[in-house]
C-alpha cells in the first residue's frame, strides 16, 4: 500500500539537511565565540573606584587592586562589602556579555523541539 502524499509536500530529507547544516555551522560558530568571550578580559571599579576587579570570561579573577585610602583596620567590613560588590558586578559582566553575544549567534534560528 503506498502513502499518497500530494505534490510539493516531499522533500522533507532536503529540508532536514539543510538544517542540520545550519544546526552544525551554528554549533561550530558558538563554540568559536566561546573560546573568544573566555579570552576577553574584564575590568569592573567598586567604591567609587578605590576597589578594582579584574576578571577573564571564564569568570576567574585575575586581579584585585584596591587604593590605601579605602582600608581602613577599623572598617574592615566597609571593605569586604565593595570588594563583594566589585567580584559580584565582574560576574555579572561577563554572563551578560556572553548570554548577548551567544544570543547574537542563535537569533533567527527557528528549529522547533531541537532548543
Amino acid at each position: 500500500m503506498r502513502a499518497n502524499i500530494p505534490r510539493g509536500m516531499g522533500g522533507g530529507a532536503q529540508n532536514m539537511q539543510a538544517m542540520l547544516r545550519q544546526a552544525q555551522k551554528m554549533q561550530e560558530d558558538m563554540a568559536a565565540l566561546q573560546e573568544e568571550l573566555d579570552a576577553r578580559e574584564y575590568e569592573v571599579k567598586a567604591g567609587g573606584g578605590v576597589v578594582s576587579v579584574k576578571i577573564n570570561g571564564k569568570k576567574e579573577i585575575l586581579a584585585i587592586d584596591i587604593q590605601p585610602e579605602i582600608v581602613d583596620p577599623d572598617d574592615v567590613e566597609t571593605l569586604s562589602d565593595i570588594l563583594i560588590a566589585a567580584v559580584n558586578e565582574a560576574i555579572k559582566r561577563v554572563e551578560n556579555t556572553n548570554s548577548e553575544e551567544m544570543g547574537k549567534v542563535t537569533q533567527g534560528m527557528n528549529m522547533p523541539g531541537m532548543f
